[in-house]
């Protein structure tokens, strides 16, 4: 799979990341692929929110370690 644009949202607390990620995707053509990495444990259900509210897709959640990976493709 191929990452359009890569995010490090590692030290935000809510709602910066969620905040980071939609100017990022602003910014990107439809289709394209936003990866976040992020540290605070609330983004998990914070970008499954934003993904449902704004219509953009969520492909992928992973966590390893103490961090967490989303992956969004832009509507």
């Amino acid at each position: 799979m191929q990452i359009d644009k890569e995010l490090d949202a590692r030290g935000l607390n809510c709602p910066l990341p969620i905040l980071k990620a939609k100017k990022a995707l602003s910014e990107m053509h439809s289709g394209q692929l936003l990866r976040i990495v992020a540290t605070d444990a609330g983004s998990v259900r914070d970008f499954q929110a934003f993904a449902k509210q704004t219509g953009n897709e969520l492909v992928e959640q992973q966590t390893v370690d103490n961090e967490f990976f989303h992956l969004l493709r832009r509507r």
